[in-house]
């Protein structure tokens, strides 16, 4: 019924397209190439268009114009961008789409490809980047976090689905040039400045939001200067179910059964009443792994401001100074009520169903270890991007230009630091699952603070391979939590020329340049272990405790006892750990890494026009340099937690990268376009970092691996664009992507590490490391319609097809997945405008897709998403404009599964937002 729905939903739309394209009159004049003069197009006259319907007619401008395959967004005005996040807009574009996680777009997959393997350029140059700490959407990628850029503050966006040899190298997919305005291309004492106020109806808290711009340029516009800036602050509340992989995902072996002396397999609690198949069918069964309540909340208060100043000292000259600071709050706590009944509670196992091939039911005793446990995590995170470029433009009369830019940007952000404090319970419980439900109680109050406990398990204390020591003793007590600080540095520099070289004939010019990066990944960890000698009842923990809102787990899926439990203030987990024995603060040198990267590149493109053909062919050669400094920790019987021990390796690879793209204009309102290139993707900065990380609960571990290759890529294009009117336009883009060195996570079952919880050998930990060794194929079709159609209504319209063939991995038999590639995509967003008014509607649906590989090797999958946001604007005078907006009006869930729909794996809710606001412009 759902792809009923969205088959019927796209066919109305492109009718109401086709109608409205048919009424108006076509243009009559051929559009320009990037390098010829274009005269006016008498038809686009007829017809003065404003707001939203003109910043629709700016983008297919650039789009017709272009010789490559590009799409863009332009904004309405100063300060009215179409939507309050970049990425929200972008994902308005036929094949880009975004993972809304936690709640708001924060980076872009293009044409089927990872985040992580498609850049952002802003202005034309890379951008350091660093992330909150929290997010495993990406924690080292290349990209850019999209929340931290102001609307605000983009004139406009251009998506490059095919590359030119001019443009900067890494993008798989596509790259996003993100362009900002300047002082001299202004009116003189241009003022823009709005304020306004947001709510999430879930976290029930709302926050003001403002920004302003002043530009301003002399008379002979030869000096200007402009400065912006944002401040927008959020409140998100997130709760949902989170499942911990799966036990026994390949059959080998059920948690809840062992292995007697004759070698027969055997319940471990003989008395355990099974139901829906066999001992046999429970053998071979799978079973949650662990089952997390899960309640996060965060502010994110992010302020921006931004500074340019131009010189054009002749008519030919111009000097731009420009620079930007971001700054983002994005301090967060999470806390976590989850059992492991496997590992915990699988000796007192009571009952389990067995259905279709997974134990969807289980009820369990008391545990004589523990049965669950309360983590706590309270996040401070300080998100800092810095920027400052120069550049110099020269442009001759004939054409020649010349052009040399250079640049500096620094990032922060990460965990600085993370407080962790956990207790466990042994309450009995029940559980019971469904593809869209987790159903789970206990037996006894897990609101009461007595029924909790902190860790009983007294070991010998031991931080980064060395004895804690109190008053010169080594100290013998459970670990209860500590301190983790993980702060990611991403510095980059660079330099570089352009030069156009005018040439007469066929070729109309030749494009010629050269650029040097260095650029430095660094994540610097340190750490405080927090112990106790005596184990604590939750209500001897001396803090004031409370329990989980009520209602707060509504429309998860998630039920029962467990979506109420013990509750923590922040400062309350903060106190209890600095009132607990702690260790010194030390270098976590096993965590610490740091990867420099150079890179020289130098290009030169042909750009060429002749009748009705016109594009470009040239070539990029680069050369890359990697040294990836870590360290490594190798136990042993005899040194069960040894010292970390720094290395480093060093590899580098010189790639030579063409690029072709030819548009052939069979008439003014016909368009084909063909591009084929060579592309490459560096693997993320801490895939380049060998140092193992661990978690001690799930025995999960994961390490890097520095003798990565990029991934490269034959990017294949063709397409057709038929601009029967002003505003309107029919395109069919038919792409293909032919990946090789695709990195891949190899896995290791039953590695050794020490356990710091345990206090010994573990061999029992799942350990992965990626490696090249995929291939895979992506074809996909992108149909996209948009249309002025009549009265001040209009329409987009885009439908997106996307599928994927894929090799297996060099060392295993596990199909490699492509991540975040969607099989259907649809857009659908009609507006109206009229006189001072101004409504929009923008609908998004995508299939279900892959997105991480999780714990125990889980193939993390999202269900299908519905999103529906709404806008509307009224112009109260010529200056003064009211707006709204509504974002996922439908408060969807955010559904995932583990490899097949009947194995959940996480139910979110993160809410509504309603934003109102009222600017000026001038």
């Amino acid at each position: 019924m759902k792809r009923l729905r969205q088959a019927v939903l796209l066919s109305s739309a492109l009718t109401g397209f086709a109608a409205g394209a048919q009424a108006q009159q076509a243009p009559d004049t051929t559009p320009q190439s990037e390098t010829a003069a274009q005269p006016a197009d008498p038809a686009s006259e007829e017809i003065v268009v404003t707001g939203y319907a003109n910043s629709l007619r700016q983008a297919l401008e650039i789009k017709r114009n272009a010789n490559a395959v590009v799409d863009a967004i332009s904004s309405e005005d100063i300060g009215k961008f179409p939507d309050r996040n970049v990425a929200e807009s972008l994902s308005h574009i036929p094949g880009v789409s975004i993972d809304r996680r936690f709640g708001e777009g924060e980076k872009v997959a293009i044409l089927g490809t990872d985040p992580a393997l498609n850049r952002m350029l802003l202005d034309g140059h890379g951008l350091a980047s660093a992330d909150w700490g929290g997010n495993d959407n990406d924690p080292s990628s290349r990209t850019f976090n999209y929340s931290l850029l102001a609307p605000e503050l983009v004139d406009r966006l251009e998506v490059y689905k095919s590359p030119e040899a001019r443009i900067e190298e890494g993008s798989l997919g596509g790259t996003v040039i993100v362009r900002t305005r300047r002082p001299l291309e202004l009116k003189a004492n241009s003022i823009f400045a709005s304020g306004g106020y947001s709510y999430n109806d879930r976290a029930e808290k709302g926050n003001i939001r403002a920004s302003g711009l002043y530009s301003w340029k002399n008379d002979a516009e030869t000096f200007g200067a402009q400065i912006a800036a944002t401040y927008d602050k959020q409140n998100l509340v997130r709760s949902g179910v989170e499942f911990f992989g799966y036990d026994n995902a390949n059959g080998s072996g059920s948690p809840f059964m062992t292995t007697n002396a004759a070698g027969e397999r055997v319940l471990k609690n003989p008395g355990a009443v099974i139901t829906g198949g066999t001992l046999a069918d429970l053998d071979k069964a799978a079973s949650p792994f662990g089952i997390n309540y899960a309640y996060f909340q965060q502010q994110r208060e992010r302020v921006s401001v931004a500074g340019t100043v131009q010189v054009r000292p002749s008519s030919d000259l111009t000097l731009t100074l420009n620079g930007t600071h971001i700054e983002g709050n994005y301090n967060n706590y999470s806390q976590s009520m989850y059992t492991i009944p496997g590992a915990w509670t699988g000796d007192v196992l009571q009952s389990a169903t067995i259905s279709n091939g997974v134990v969807t039911d289980a009820s369990f005793g008391a545990a004589t270890g523990q049965s669950a446990q309360l983590d706590t995590l309270v996040r401070r995170t300080r998100l800092k991007t810095d920027n400052l470029n120069f550049f110099a433009d020269w442009e001759g009369d004939d054409g020649a230009k010349l052009s040399f830019s250079g640049g500096w940007s620094k990032a922060t952000g990460g965990r600085n630091p993370e407080y962790l404090f956990n207790v466990q319970t042994r309450l009995p419980f029940s559980y019971s699952i469904s593809p869209t439900s987790a159903d789970v109680n206990f037996v006894g109050d897990l609101t009461n603070p007595a029924n909790y406990f902190t860790n009983p398990n007294n070991n010998p204390a031991t931080i980064e391979g060395s004895p804690v020591l109190v008053n010169g003793t080594p100290l013998v007590a459970a670990q209860i939590g500590g301190l983790d600080y993980s702060v990611t540095t991403d510095s980059d520099v660079y330099a570089g020329f352009d030069a156009t070289v005018p040439v007469g004939g066929f070729f109309t010019q030749l494009q010629l340049g050269g650029r040097f990066n260095h650029h430095i990944n660094r994540v610097d960890a340190r750490g405080v272990n927090s112990y106790l000698q005596q184990s604590l009842l939750g209500s001897g923990l001396g803090v004031d405790t409370a329990v989980t809102p009520d209602g707060i787990f509504d429309g998860t899926g998630g039920s029962g006892s467990a979506t109420q439990y013990l509750n923590l203030a922040d400062q309350a987990v903060i106190d209890i750990l600095a009132n607990a024995i702690n260790s010194p603060l030390v270098d976590k040198v096993g965590a610490s890494t740091r990867v420099k990267e150079t890179v020289v590149a130098s290009y030169a493109q042909l750009d060429f026009e002749h009748g009705g053909l016109r594009g470009n062919i040239g070539g990029r050669l680069v050369y890359t340099r990697d040294l990836s400094q870590y360290a490594l920790t190798l136990p042993t019987p005899a040194d069960p937690n040894p010292r970390p021990v720094p290395t480093s390796t060093s590899s580098d690879y010189l790639k030579f990268l063409p690029a072709l793209n030819i548009a052939y204009e069979v008439n003014p309102r016909l368009i084909f376009r063909g591009a084929v290139a060579k592309v490459i993707s560096r693997p993320r900065y801490q895939d380049l970092a060998a140092s193992i990380t661990q978690n001690d609960v799930t025995y999960d571990a994961g390490g890097g691996n520095p003798n990565l290759r990029p991934y490269e890529s034959t990017n294949y294009e063709v397409t057709a664009e038929f601009y029967p009117a002003p505003g309107a336009l029919l395109s069919l883009e038919l792409y293909r992507r032919e990946i090789s060195n695709y990195i891949v996570n190899t896995r290791r079952e039953g590695v050794t590490l020490f356990n710091s919880l345990t206090g010994q050998l573990e061999s029992r930990y799942s350990v992965s490391q990626p490696v090249n060794g995929g291939k895979a194929k992506v074809n996909g079709v992108l149909v996209h319609g948009q249309a002025e159609i009549w009265g001040g209504f209009g329409i987009q319209a885009n439908y997106a097809y996307q599928e994927s063939s894929t090799s297996t991995t060099l060392d295993t038999n596990e199909t490699l997945n492509l991540p975040y590639l969607s099989k259907h995509t649809v857009n659908i967003i009609p507006y109206f405008e009229s006189g001072p008014f101004q409504a929009r509607l923008s609908y998004n649906y995508r299939s279900a897709y892959f997105r991480t590989i999780g714990r125990l090797g889980s193939q993390e999958m999202v269900a299908p998403y519905n999103q529906l946001d709404a806008s509307a604007s009224f112009k109260l005078t010529d200056n003064v404009t009211l707006a709204v907006q509504a974002q996922n009006l439908l408060d969807e869930t955010y559904l995932q599964y583990s490899g097949t729909p009947d194995r959940p794996s996480a139910f979110y809710k993160n809410g509504r937002t309603l934003v109102g606001s009222i600017s000026f412009r001038m």
